[in-house]
């Protein structure tokens, strides 16, 4: 029985990925094992999106080589958005790797290993990305807590954006079928899965290039009726494509949680231009609006990027602005990096990285000031919470999430909880909120 270590990197559609993967060796009578020390496959899931995680993958490749050169005998896969980009040249500067597989070889990748084991020199698979994951019948093994999962309901990219390079990795966007989701959380939730996310690269574009055409709202219509999961949640939202109807759908539907996650990248029209981005100023401030209408208790998640190529301060300061009207819940800020295969990296007027850090800084204090007092303002309150499990550090405390607090991505609720009668990872529990942090709530637990 051969022992699999897998080090999954980059976003959760890149640990769905690996979960497939793993679920795969499974079935093939494989054991999981989480020690690389024990692996007799050392397997790497490369994320390569931006700088920041090109050097993470590159990392943890060198620190699997280092580990296969200790134990002779050790087989060493690199898989995922990093070995798509670069392929020969990257087995070329790690001569370790015995095997290498793109983005659209997932579910080759027993065969492939399997062939492998007969020869000696390293193989490189890295056709076009045409892989599309299969649901109820992938045997897909999860490593998120017991209770929740992501599902991936659509994989590649449509959009054109300067900055980014997906469309290049993963391929055209192309959508699951709606039945197909359905069989995969309807499975997930026989097994105990409590909370649902839904993700893919552009999740608002989802069903449009199906034959006959259909939306998101119908798939989250379809889910809603046709599954047990307690909470549906939405991740990557193209703006542009947060429709009424969709705002309409997740209001009338209780158990889609009022989370809305959008990456909105700017706030200036001219940047959004050179971002080749389909926003503009109005258009964003049109949609905040259109939220507040439709689903006025909404929570609001959004990306941003300083430092863009000719980011005035003109520019940068209507970033500013848009964290002053304290929308938005939860932020996160990236500083721009060049990508080679970007159209933006031709771009003129590079902003220097210290100040593109600096502008990053004064963004998130800002925002640390604005999430400090919506958090004050829950004090008191009772609300419903999806318990996650017991703090590590302070063990007695239980951590849980409202639902407007995305599995570690936000802030948490920190409980206390002294009952004989312990909190039970996956249950929605009733609790009064007794203190605030700057992205953190604690709480007592009112009724279970």
């Amino acid at each position: 029985m051969r022992k699999i270590g897998l080090i999954s990197l980059g976003c959760p559609k890149n640990l769905v990925d690996s979960e497939l993967m793993l679920g795969q060796f499974r079935q093939a009578g494989d054991q999981i094992t989480a020690d690389p020390q024990q692996a007799d496959i050392l397997i790497v899931n490369t994320c390569g999106f931006i700088g920041d995680a090109e050097r993470e993958s590159r990392q943890a490749i060198d620190e699997m080589a280092r580990l296969k050169a200790r134990h002779p005998g050790r087989k060493l896969v690199v898989t995922g958005c990093l070995a798509q980009r670069y392929g020969d040249q990257l087995v070329q500067q790690y001569p370790e790797i015995d095997l290498l597989l793109g983005s659209g070889q997932y579910d080759r990748v027993i065969p492939l290993v399997a062939q492998h084991e007969t020869g000696a020199s390293c193989q490189v698979e890295r056709d076009d990305p045409g892989y599309l994951p299969v649901g109820a019948t992938s045997g897909r093994l999860l490593t998120t807590p017991a209770h929740l999962a992501y599902v991936k309901i659509a994989e590649g990219c449509n959009n054109p954006c300067s900055f980014c390079i997906i469309p290049q990795l993963r391929g055209p966007f192309r959508s699951r079928s709606v039945d197909d989701i359905v069989a995969e959380v309807q499975q997930l939730s026989a097994g105990g899965v409590r909370e649902i996310m839904l993700v893919s690269q552009d999740t608002t574009l989802y069903g449009r290039d199906l034959t006959p055409r259909t939306d998101l709202a119908t798939l989250l219509e379809q889910l809603a009726s046709r599954t047990e999961v307690c909470w549906i949640r939405l991740l990557y939202l193209y703006p542009t494509l947060i429709t009424e109807r969709l705002l309409r759908t997740m209001a009338a539907l209780p158990n889609v949680v009022p989370y809305l996650d959008m990456p909105l990248q700017h706030a200036h029209s001219d940047t959004l231009q050179r971002m080749r981005r389909t926003e503009r100023s109005d258009t964003i401030q049109r949609l905040l609006e259109r939220i507040d209408q439709h689903l006025p208790q909404a929570t609001l998640r959004t990306t941003l990027i300083t430092g863009f190529p000719g980011e005035s301060e003109r520019e940068f300061a209507a970033l500013e602005q848009l964290i002053r009207q304290e929308r938005f819940d939860h932020v996160g800020v990236f500083v721009y990096s060049d990508e080679p295969e970007a159209a933006s990296s031709a771009l003129p007027d590079k902003i220097p990285p210290k100040l593109a850090a600096k502008r990053r800084d004064r963004l998130m204090t800002l925002q640390q000031q604005v999430s400090r007092r919506k958090l004050a303002r829950w004090r008191q309150q009772q609300t419903t919470v999806m318990i996650d499990g017991r703090s590590r550090q302070q063990p007695q405390l239980w951590i849980g999430r409202t639902a407007g607090q995305g599995y570690e991505m936000d802030g948490v609720v920190l409980i206390a909880h002294r009952a004989q009668q312990p909190l039970v990872a996956g249950q929605l529990a009733q609790v009064t909120i007794t203190g605030s942090k700057d992205y953190d709530l604690t709480a007592t637990v009112a009724t279970v």
